[in-house]
Order: C-alpha cells, then structure tokens, then sequence
C-alpha cells in the first residue's frame, strides 16, 4: 500500500484496525486471529496459517495448502448450509475465510450476520479492516459511521474515523474525532492512541 507523505496514518488506521478485530474475536474462543500483511518469508504464527503450511515447506502456496486446513473450511462452510441463520456458525466462517487471506469472501458471511443483528459493532469492525486492507476509505468510514449510528461514544469506531480522515489527508477533521475519543473517557487505551496520533499530525 503506498501512501506517500500519509502513510504514517494509513499504518495507524490499519494497526487500530487490527486491534478491534483481535478484541472482538477474543470473546470466541473458536475464532482464529485478525489477519495481518506478511511476506513470505515468515508466516504468522497462528492456527490457520500453520495448517496453511505442510511439514518441511518453506514457502506458502497453492501447492502447500494442508488437508487439515481444507477440512476445516468444508466443515465451517457445512454448519453455515446447514442453518444458515446461525450467528456463531456465519462468525466462524468468516472469520476463517478472513485470517485465510480470503477477505472478499468473508464480506458476504459478515454481511449476513448484520442483516439478522444490524447492531452488531464486532461485525462493522471486522468488516473495517477488510475496506481499510483493500484500500476502501468510503466504505471503511460507511462502516465505522454505521456503528456511531447506534453507538454514539464508541471510542474505536470515532479513532477508526480520524484515522480514515487522517489517511486521506484530511488533518482537522482527524483531530476532531481523536479529541473526542479523549473527551469520552481519557484513561483507555484507545485514548492513549489518540492522543498519540494527535501528537503526530
């Protein structure tokens, strides 16, 4: 991703990102990692990318997709056929589809999701990142406003809005949203992270 002068802020927007969707996915135990860029010269040390990778491979690919990782994406993808309505089940998916680099796929699954619970912030942010990763500024900020909609005071979504502003070089209006994460509660760590951004404009 190239940014130039407002890469700094792209990084930003993308690691708060990232620390949404982590959170989010700790509350289910089944859940597997927020997906991050890597090369390939070191795979992220988690559940999905180890069954990427067959014993004695030294780099991803095609051919080196594990047995195991396919079972488990035909059985995530069979619950969800089975009762397609099933919150749990559409989550597990997609989030799978998304930590597997499959992050278009997973749109659909989350999409789901937010037409039986539209209030579902967790979702809006796992859907975030994905927008941010494919450069989707428009529909990272849709998302993220989405969540402000009914959830007026969410520090993560107003950081996550500074940081698209920020990313699109939009300075004032970034520092707006960052003071108003402060202003909601200044001990959190989303505030610290604000206040952080704020010092780098």
């Amino acid at each position: 991703m190239k940014f130039k002068p407002i890469y700094l802020y792209g990084i930003i927007a993308f690691v708060a990102i990232t620390i949404l969707i982590i959170v989010s996915l700790n509350d289910n135990s089944t859940s597997v990692e927020a997906p991050t860029e890597t090369n390939n010269e070191q795979m992220p040390d988690d559940d999905v990318h180890k069954q990427l990778m067959n014993q004695g491979s030294d780099s991803p690919g095609r051919q080196n997709v594990s047995e195991e990782y396919k079972k488990k994406l035909a059985e995530l993808e069979a619950a969800v056929n089975q009762n397609p309505s099933d919150t749990i089940a559409l989550r597990q998916y997609a989030d799978y589809l998304a930590a597997s680099h499959k992050m278009k796929e997973a749109i659909p699954y989350y999409q789901k999701i937010l037409k039986i619970n539209p209030k579902r912030p967790d979702i809006y942010f796992s859907l975030a990142i994905i927008y941010y990763n494919e450069q989707d500024f428009e529909k990272c900020r849709e998302v993220n406003e989405t969540v402000i909609s009914f959830e007026p005071q969410n520090q993560m979504a107003l950081y996550n809005l500074g940081a698209v502003a920020a990313t699109q070089g939009k300075k004032e209006e970034a520092r707006e949203y960052w003071n108003k994460v402060i202003s909601i509660d200044a001990e959190t760590e989303t505030a610290k992270l604000a206040q952080e951004s704020i010092s780098r404009l």
